[in-house]
C-alpha cells in the first residue's frame, strides 16, 4: 500500500471510491438482532403511509415496534455492524415518528431509542437518518463487477418503493463516485504546494484545469436527477420522511424514551439528511479556500457525518500551505486563472444545486400551499415560514449564501 493509500486509509477515504466503502455494504446484521431486521421488512412490505393515513395498520406495526425487546449492541464489534444497525434503526425511526398523525407527540419507544443512543455514540454521530445512511452505505452493485462505479450501484433501502426516491439517493452517489478524481487532484496538489517552485506552479494549473472539468460533470450529475425523479412525487411523497425534529411543521419534539435512567445524554442534534452532509463538497470547498463563516450550517453538517471523514476535513484545513495562498503567493496568470475557473465552476455547481432546489422543493411546496388554502388549512409555504431544507435551514438563505461566499473565493 502506498502512503498515498495509507493516509486515505487511515481517514476511511478509499482511492477508488472515495468516501463510500470499496465493497458493497453490510445487507443485514447477524441473527441476534435479526429482529430489527425484520420489523424493517415489515414496514416495506406493508407500504405504511405518511401522517397518519391507514391509521390502523401504521398503529399495528408501532405497536409491534413498542413489544421489541431491547436488544444489547455490545457485540456489534465493527465498524460494519454499527453502520448496518444505524441504518436499520434510524429507517425504523422515521418510519414510526413519520406514520404518526401529523399532531400526535413523538415518543420513541426504548426498544429503538436506548440501541439507537448506544450506536449513534459509538459512531459520534446523531440518533437519526443521515446521508451516510441514505447514500454512502445504502447501496448493492447490480452487475457481476465487485467495484461500486457510478453505473452498476442501485440503493438498497427506500421508504417508498418508488424510483423517484431511489434515482434521488443514486444521483449523490454518483456524485460521490465520481468525485474521486477531485480527492486525487486534491491530494496531487497539496504534495506540489509543498515543493512551491515553477515546476510545481505548472503541475497545480494543469490539477486545477482538470478539476474544473470534473467538477462540470458533477454538476452534470446533479442535473440527470430529472430523468428519474419527478418533482411532485419527491416533494409529497418521499422528502417527508427525511425530516428531523428541526424541520417539523408542528415543531414537535422528538422524546427519546429511556434515557436519563441509563444515563444517556439526550440529543441535540436532529436535522434529517441533507447532500450539506457530503464530505465531498466539504473537501471541495476547503481545498478551493472557500469559507462559510464560524459558526456555520455546513460546519454544523459535519457532525453528521462518519467521524473518520471529520478527521479528513480536518486535514484538509490544517494543511500547511492552503492552495489559496499558494495561488496568490505565485503571481502566476495562468495558474490564477485556473484556479479561479474552478472556484467558478463550484459556483455553477451551486447555481444548479439552487435550481434543483426550486424544481424540486420551493415549486412544489408551492403549489400544495395553494391546495392547503384552497382547502382552509395549514403547511409549509407561502403564508408560514420559509421553506426549510431537510436539514432544519431556511433552504433559499442557505443556497443563497452558500453561493455568495463561493464567489467571494475568486482572486480579484
Amino acid at each position: 500500500m502506498s502512503p498515498y493509500e495509507n493516509e486515505l486509509h487511515a481517514f476511511d477515504v478509499d482511492e477508488r471510491a472515495g468516501f463510500m466503502p470499496p465493497s458493497p455494504p453490510l445487507t443485514r446484521l447477524p441473527q441476534l438482532w435479526e429482529l430489527w431486521e425484520t420489523i424493517l421488512d415489515a414496514t416495506i412490505h406493508a407500504k405504511l403511509q405518511l401522517g397518519g393515513k391507514e391509521a390502523e395498520a401504521s398503529e399495528a406495526w408501532r405497536v409491534r415496534v413498542r413489544q421489541l425487546p431491547v436488544i444489547p449492541i455490545c457485540e456489534l464489534d465493527s465498524p460494519m455492524l454499527l453502520r448496518r444497525a444505524h441504518l436499520v434503526l434510524t429507517y425504523i425511526l422515521h418510519f414510526y415518528i413519520h406514520t404518526l398523525p401529523l399532531t400526535s407527540p413523538i415518543c420513541i419507544p426504548k426498544p429503538i431509542s436506548l440501541p439507537l443512543v448506544r450506536i449513534s455514540q459509538k459512531l459520534d454521530i446523531p440518533p437519526l437518518l443521515t446521508f451516510s445512511d441514505t447514500v454512502l452505505y445504502n447501496w448493492v452493485i447490480c452487475t457481476s463487477e465487485d467495484f461500486p462505479t457510478p453505473l452498476n450501484v442501485r440503493s438498497q433501502t427506500l421508504f417508498t418503493g418508488l424510483r423517484d426516491e431511489e434515482e434521488f439517493y443514486l444521483c449523490s452517489a454518483r456524485i460521490e463516485l465520481r468525485g474521486v478524481e477531485a480527492l486525487q487532484l486534491v491530494r496531487a496538489t497539496m504534495d506540489e504546494t509543498s515543493v512551491n517552485d515553477s515546476i510545481a506552479v505548472r503541475h497545480v494549473t494543469q490539477y486545477l484545469s482538470t478539476l474544473s472539468s470534473v467538477i462540470d460533470e458533477l454538476h452534470a450529475l446533479m442535473n440527470d436527477v430529472r430523468n428519474g425523479c419527478d418533482p411532485d412525487t419527491y416533494y409529497n411523497q418521499v422528502r417527508p420522511w427525511f425530516c428531523g425534529e428541526d424541520s417539523d411543521a408542528n415543531k414537535r419534539k422528538w422524546v427519546y424514551e429511556g434515557l436519563a435512567e441509563e444515563g444517556l445524554l439526550v440529543p441535540k442534534e436532529l436535522s434529517g439528511p441533507s447532500a450539506g452532509q457530503s464530505s465531498l463538497i466539504h473537501a471541495l470547498d476547503s481545498f478551493l479556500g472557500v469559507n462559510h463563516g464560524n459558526p456555520s450550517f455546513m460546519q454544523r453538517m459535519q457532525s453528521y457525518m462518519p467521524r473518520k471523514h471529520r478527521l479528513f476535513l480536518d486535514h484538509l484545513m490544517k494543511s500547511p500551505r492552503p492552495l489559496r495562498e499558494f495561488v496568490v503567493g505565485a503571481r502566476d496568470g495562468e495558474l490564477e486563472g485556473a484556479y479561479n475557473r474552478a472556484v467558478g465552476a463550484l459556483k455553477k455547481f451551486r447555481d444548479a444545486h439552487m435550481i434543483i432546489a426550486h424544481l424540486y422543493i420551493l415549486g412544489p411546496a408551492r403549489r400544495a400551499a395553494s391546495l392547503r388554502n384552497s382547502k382552509g388549512l395549514q403547511g409549509e409555504g407561502k403564508g408560514r415560514e420559509p421553506v426549510k431544507g431537510t436539514g432544519g435551514t431556511d433552504l433559499v438563505t442557505f443556497l443563497k449564501d452558500t453561493r455568495t461566499r463561493t464567489i467571494e473565493a475568486v482572486i480579484p
